[in-house]
């Protein structure tokens, strides 16, 4: 017997998973896939003929044995619809059941004087001794897997958790520019990180708690450069090299919804798409800066609450959320409705996957946008001392038109309303202020899992204000941003391995704060993203 046919007759050895055995025939020793299905676990009577099983055909590769093991030795059986199901796993219990009644089968045909051809029993003697040490080894190699697993599951992190990690490692610096006051940028090379671990904790298998540790060194520019919130650094932050619980989000099923309840920095994205999938990679891929990350309108919602996404239909979801602020602080002025906070409602379709489109409204009181001019960052500005209350309207898009190549964008407005005169300062009055970008993804481009990016736009400008805020420009004092300032950032991710991502970039901010008084300012970045 060739090599040829005793791979078949093994495939037909391993098929007795379904022999008519009284083991499995009375329901013992049966794998999980088949109680977890609910499928009926008893057999049909021995079959006589291959052709009795309807998913077998002529052309499968182990028809010739299967055929053998029916027509000449009887030991086949199959299941109640008349399937053989050649291709499911089976246990080792099975295996054995199967071959004992084969085995009983082939002694049966011995002792009842039909006998066995003795071409056959030579041969399989000759195989016995050909492949002994082949089946030594394997049962050696199964044996050490058995020790390996049991090791493993007595030594590994949690049942229930999950631990992921990424560290980014940032070298950075503005090349040239001005800041606030038009007084030149000190041109210092920076070098920072940011740590994350996460652990992921599932109690069900469809709940998700994410606990999130964080510590970095890197402080954002608009705090020790240049006075205004563009250009600023997506995963800047300064904890001084202290770990803080940066996110302690749990999300849960409840019927065709998903709810999140976030204790601690929940934002937008836990609970609703920012539309924006090439770039808003949470700081470690994607886009470098703030405003090239996700939409403004976005940065209006953080703290903690709760936010849920239910789905109308296949292609349209509708999402709400409500963040706190200072939820956790007691005093006058804070706490879960008295302080901060940011309420959400958008609508998504998805016609397709590779389109996606939403209309964003968001309410908010004392909370910022965190990009733009000064002007659009009033709390910031005034050391805290103006309330404010925010109304904003923001339409997002992305379109990939083929695989190399996805188009996308926003646009934004905001309306924010004074709520004092600090005593007679200012009027009270509102601020209007619009921001828009258009981006351009390249993914895969030169090597499969590399990403190109190009984000062309408008950080939030104060195109109206009739408030009595006022601000310097040059030697003039004007209300609202005089000047046009566009944000362009170029990046290129190289995907290095599975686990390192390298991204040089450039963002280019030309008449910085909306100011075409300031020189052009050009930050450079070279993020190296270590992940596991």
């Amino acid at each position: 017997m060739s090599k040829l046919r005793w791979t078949a007759l093994s495939s037909g050895l391993s098929a007795l998973s379904l022999l008519a055995s009284p083991a499995i025939a009375q329901g013992q020793d049966l794998s999980t896939k088949q109680l977890n299905s609910g499928e009926n676990p008893m057999l049909l009577a021995q079959v006589t003929s291959v052709s009795q099983l309807s998913d077998v055909q002529p052309t499968d590769w182990a028809f010739q044995a299967l055929q053998s093991l029916v027509e000449r030795y009887g030991c086949i059986a199959g299941y109640p619809d008349g399937t053989f199901r050649g291709n499911n796993f089976m246990t080792r219990f099975e295996f054995a059941a199967g071959l004992n009644a084969c085995l009983d089968q082939i002694i049966a045909l011995v002792d009842g004087g039909e006998g066995i051809d003795p071409g056959d029993l030579a041969t399989i003697r000759r195989l016995q001794e050909e492949f002994a040490a082949e089946l030594s080894s394997l049962r050696g190699r199964v044996d050490r897997l058995e020790a390996r697993t049991s090791q493993l599951e007595a030594n590994q992190f949690s049942t229930t958790t999950q631990l992921q990690g990424e560290a980014i490692f940032a070298l950075y610096g503005i090349a040239t520019g001005d800041n606030i006051f038009g007084e030149d940028i000190d041109h210092i090379p920076s070098f920072g990180y940011r740590n994350r671990l996460e652990f992921h904790t599932s109690f069900t298998g469809r709940d998700l708690l994410m606990t999130r540790l964080q510590s970095s060194n890197i402080p954002a520019f608009s705090d020790v450069a240049t006075g205004y919130r563009e250009g600023d650094l997506f995963f800047s932050d300064d904890s001084e090299g202290a770990v803080e619980v940066d996110a302690l989000v749990y999300q849960f099923p409840l019927g065709n919804a998903n709810v999140v309840l976030a204790a601690n920095e929940g934002a937008a994205d836990d609970f609703a798409s920012t539309v924006n999938p090439f770039f808003d990679g949470d700081g470690g891929s994607g886009a470098l800066s703030r405003f090239g990350t996700r939409a403004p309108i976005y940065y209006l919602m953080e703290g903690s609450g709760i936010g849920v996404e239910y789905p109308l239909s296949d292609a349209v979801s509708l999402s709400a959320g409500y963040f706190a602020g200072e939820s956790g602080n007691p005093s006058r002025g804070a706490g879960l409705f008295n302080g901060p906070y940011g309420a959400m409602a958008q609508l998504t379709f998805t016609p397709s996957d590779r389109a996606e489109f939403a209309l964003t409204y968001v309410n908010a009181y004392n909370q910022e946008v965190n990009t733009g001019s000064i002007l659009n960052n009033l709390r910031s500005a005034s050391g805290g001392l103006i309330p404010t209350v925010s109304n904003a309207y923001g339409f997002q898009g992305s379109f990939q038109v083929s695989d190399n190549f996805a188009l996308g964008g926003w646009v934004g407005y905001v309306n924010t309303q004074t709520l004092s005169t600090l005593d007679g300062l200012v009027n009270r009055g509102t601020l209007e202020s619009w921001n828009w970008a258009v981006t351009l993804a390249f993914p895969d481009l030169l090597l499969p899992g590399n990403l190109a990016g190009i984000i062309v736009g408008q950080e939030p400008k104060i195109t109206g204000n009739r408030s009595g805020l006022r601000q310097p420009v040059g030697d003039r004092i004007v209300r609202s941003d005089q000047d046009t300032s566009l944000h362009v950032e170029a990046f290129y991710s190289l995907q290095v391995s599975e686990n390192l991502t390298i991204t040089p970039g450039l963002i280019w901010l030309t008449a910085p704060n909306h100011n075409a008084n300031n020189d052009d300012a050009l930050i450079g970045v070279v993020r190296t993203t270590f992940s596991f």
